[in-house]
């Protein structure tokens, strides 16, 4: 393996699933959570992660054994409330929850604890992820702020998935990479619709704001991507969805790996692309095989995208103009 990712992950979750793919039922446990989904992909790109965590309670006791079988390197800071997760019955094909316990907050104390331990490990990885809460009020967004400002003092490259208040707590200090949804960009008022004007003004605005590279999804439509001021459309194969969740952190992982091992943004945001597109292949978030992911890399394309809102361009003027990098 080469390359080094941190994973702040503050509050993973246990998974549990019911599924019924022959006679008998079947029943899943795994780790979850956007930090894990995310150090999940990282490691399927052949890059080694450190994953940051605090775990408590009974939850937590089951989360730590789960989470070394991961292959992470696991450093994990013991809360005395604890630890969240959720259950999730997929047996007639759609999945359906059964039940979510978010967890408690983390203490002062116990925050103290975990930024100490993942700022010591992010200023020794190429990158920094900074995974979200699985609930906003579990991690005060100042968090991110912080974490932002002294990786990024230090040259860290700060790679996030986030929205709402620790998003902009994140974009004070600035970061490397900001993948965010157009979903998210509406619910938070950065932008009034999905039209993709709109989202090019909100994308400028971000980057003006303290993001360097910014991505938005928009489910089903191609993604946006603003690099070096310029304004793309990532376009590549459709594939069927087995479970649409998961195609941004998957993105957002591939994008953290390609740059940890010393490529360059373009690449990145082509193979995080190619990674989230193929997580939706499968049941299990945050997975993919390197040698897929990589066959296709090849097949995205970064098109230039007019960012200009009084002028549209026609789907043959766009494909004239494929950039293939």
């Amino acid at each position: 393996m080469s390359g080094h990712v941190m994973v702040f992950a503050p509050t993973p979750q246990l998974t549990v699933t019911v599924d019924q793919p022959n006679d008998h039922p079947e029943l899943h446990l795994h780790p979850g959570g956007q930090g894990v989904w995310q150090a999940r992909m990282v490691l399927s790109l052949g890059v080694e992660v450190v994953l940051c965590a605090a775990l408590g309670g009974e939850i937590g006791q089951v989360l730590e054994p789960l989470l070394v079988s991961e292959g992470v390197d696991l450093k994990v800071v013991v809360r005395d409330s604890g630890s969240g997760g959720y259950v999730h019955d997929r047996r007639d094909g759609s999945r359906q929850e059964i039940v979510d316990v978010p967890g408690h907050p983390l203490s002062r104390h116990e925050l103290d604890e975990l930024y100490n331990l993942a700022l010591g490990e992010g200023l020794r990885a190429e990158v920094s992820i900074l995974s979200g809460p699985n609930e906003p009020w579990l991690v005060p967004a100042d968090v991110y702020r912080r974490f932002a400002a002294d990786l990024g003092a230090n040259g860290s490259r700060v790679v996030v998935d986030l929205s709402g208040d620790h998003l902009g707590a994140a974009l004070e200090s600035g970061v490397f990479f900001l993948k965010v949804s157009h979903e998210e960009l509406i619910r938070d008022g950065r932008a009034r619709n999905d039209e993709t004007a709109e989202l090019t003004r909100a994308m400028y605005e971000l980057h003006a704001a303290g993001a360097e590279t910014v991505v938005v999804s928009r489910a089903d439509q191609p993604a946006l991507t603003l690099i070096d001021g310029e304004l793309f459309e990532v376009q590549m194969p459709r594939l069927e969805a087995a479970d649409p969740r998961g195609a941004g952190d998957s993105m957002t992982a591939g994008v953290a790996a390609v740059i940890a091992r010393g490529g360059d943004i373009r690449t990145a945001i082509r193979t995080g692309a190619a990674a989230g597109a193929l997580n939706v292949t499968r049941h299990g978030l945050g997975t993919g095989r390197l040698d897929s992911i990589t066959g296709l890399v090849e097949r995205v394309q970064l098109a230039p995208a007019d960012s200009r809102p009084q002028e549209r361009t026609t789907p043959d003027e766009l494909a004239d103009r494929v950039v293939d990098r």
